[in-house]
């Protein structure tokens, strides 16, 4: 079964927001990055709506890297520069 809103590897699984509105946006993120934080998070929480918060730091960006995945664990539908968050 295909889902509509996922497109598949490669680089990982992702939201069509993911693809068409944070990538564009955010030309700086290193899909490499993406998929290291995704398999060693340096923490993780739960948000109320199910999505999963994964921090790690990026090189690239010089700072801790928030990747948001769907509740499944594996979509990711964010991923951003969190200067609140502490290192």
């Amino acid at each position: 079964m295909t889902d509509p809103e996922r497109l598949p590897p490669p680089p990982f699984w992702r939201t069509r927001y993911f693809a068409f509105d944070v990538l564009p946006r955010r030309p700086d993120l290193d899909p490499i990055e993406i998929r290291r934080i995704i398999a060693r998070p340096e923490s993780r929480s739960v948000q109320p709506d199910g999505r999963i918060r994964l921090y790690g730091y990026s090189e690239t960006l010089g700072g801790q890297l928030r990747v948001v995945l769907l509740p499944d664990g594996e979509t990711v539908h964010n991923a951003f520069l969190d200067e609140s968050h502490p290192p």
